[in-house]
């Protein structure tokens, strides 16, 4: 059902991202990746996904900062696939700070790019899902759509805001054959995760057992990271003809976190 799609995936270099990118790949999808990084590991996987899958993978650079260079890469995916027929919003940034020491560089840079940049994808990608009568948005929000942490004033603001998108486009394009979901994951063990665990030991004086224990899964009943699989098999599944009746979801992966 999802071979020959063209996927969307921003924030796809690396973690969550990639792994929803390979995902959508192995059902016989074209990818557009975007992301930052090395421009030779850029390469390298997408070498490797059209290679392994059969499939036709490009790469956009896109700051998804900037409304300009998202419209830029929009109508670069539609022009040369036709449509974006599944927009995955992946892409995020973090910082962590008491609100009254919050940079106003921070918060407006999280804004952007965990919230405003979706609104911007979103509106270039409807028109031709539209003239399709068939589209998939899917979100990826986070644990902190649903519920807050402090010091995490910014995020946890743009992914509640995602949820609010969300269900305010979903409603708006019931009828079209267009369904729009976000996503909720807990924490995952991405390699940018995976880095701060030794750090973090040897600051508060505790072992790396303690540290993902009772510290990065405090509040996780499972007391397990999420798998990157896990959250991406959701967003395949959510946009095949199965998940045609689930729209407007907020839909968390989080091990129990927002259980309490």
């Amino acid at each position: 059902m999802l071979e020959g799609k063209t996927v969307l995936v921003t924030g796809s270099t690396s973690g969550i991202g990639e792994g929803i990118a390979e995902e959508f790949a192995a059902q016989g999808c074209n990818i557009v990746l975007n992301g930052f990084g090395d421009p030779s590991e850029i390469e390298a996987l997408r070498a490797r996904i059209a290679k392994v899958h059969g499939v036709t993978v490009c790469f956009d650079s896109a700051d998804m900062s900037k409304p300009d260079a998202i419209q830029h890469m929009m109508t670069r995916a539609i022009r040369e696939f036709g449509a974006v027929d599944v927009l995955v919003n992946n892409a995020g940034v973090q910082h962590v700070a008491p609100i009254e020491e919050f940079p106003v560089d921070k918060w407006d840079a999280i804004i952007a790019i965990d919230l405003a940049a979706a609104f911007h994808t979103i509106r270039h990608a409807l028109p031709t899902m539209k003239q399709r009568r068939w589209g998939r948005v899917i979100n990826v929000a986070s644990a902190h759509a649903l519920v807050a942490s402090p010091f995490k004033s910014a995020y946890v603001a743009a992914k509640h805001g995602v949820a609010g998108l969300t269900k305010a486009v979903a409603l708006e394009v019931a009828e079209r054959g267009i369904t729009v979901n976000a996503v909720c994951p807990g924490y995952v063990l991405t390699p940018l995760v995976e880095k701060q665990i030794p750090d973090t030991a040897k600051v508060r004086g505790i072992t790396e057992e303690q540290v993902v224990r009772d510290v990065l899964l405090a509040a996780q009943p499972t007391k397990q990271f999420v798998r990157v699989k896990e959250v991406a098999a959701l967003a395949v599944f959510l946009a095949s003809d199965a998940a045609a009746s689930i729209t407007g979801a907020i839909l968390p992966v989080d091990g129990g976190w927002t259980a309490h």
